[in-house]
């Protein structure tokens, strides 16, 4: 985990930033793009009903993320959904900081060549702020979870929110940074 710990964030205040700023003729390095958060969110519908189930997932993502997550509560009522407002219907973490660097590392090291048939990450998934978005089909690929220990698959969705950028940018940031992308 030390090894980790020192990559990301000295890999992008060292080498990263500065290319950035070369390649698109930025002149101040607080205007460079930047990673300001990771926020990871898991829906889970009827899964938060049962207590148990709904204590297991809360347990997973704290040892994915390093932190309590936050129950998300529906806002409204949706007969068609069988959801009444106030029912949970999903968990969310929002990291910040060495957490925040700690948790990339590990996706983009440990987590992303351990999915099946990886072939790198999609370049569309990029909005127009420059954020990322990541879906995995289930969370068991964290080494900390372990992929026999869960009895259902979930999935989770993971958004990079960067600062300062747009999609460009934010591509060329990330690639620097060591993000596996699709090859065109």
């Amino acid at each position: 985990m030390k090894q980790n710990r020192l990559n990301l964030k000295e890999v992008y205040e060292s080498e990263v930033r500065s290319k950035l700023m070369d390649e698109f003729g930025i002149k101040n390095k607080m205007a460079t793009p930047y990673v300001s958060k990771i926020v990871v969110n898991m829906g889970t519908g009827e899964l938060l009903k049962n207590k148990e189930i709904m204590e297991r997932l809360v347990k997973d993502i704290s040892l994915m993320c390093g932190q309590k997550p936050f129950v998300r509560r529906a806002r409204i009522s949706v007969a068609g959904f069988g959801i009444r407002e106030g029912n949970p219907v999903g968990l969310s973490v929002t990291l910040r900081r060495q957490k925040m660097y700690d948790f990339l590392a590990r996706l983009i090291t440990i987590v992303l060549p351990r999915l099946r048939d990886f072939k790198g990450l999609s370049k569309s998934s990029f909005d127009g702020d420059g954020n990322y978005t990541i879906g995995l089909e289930e969370y068991s690929v964290f080494p900390e979870i372990g992929i026999g220990k869960t009895d259902k698959m979930q999935g989770i969705e993971i958004t990079l929110v960067v600062k300062n950028s747009d999609k460009k940018k934010s591509e060329r940031m990330l690639s620097l940074m060591g993000m596996p992308f699709e090859k065109e």
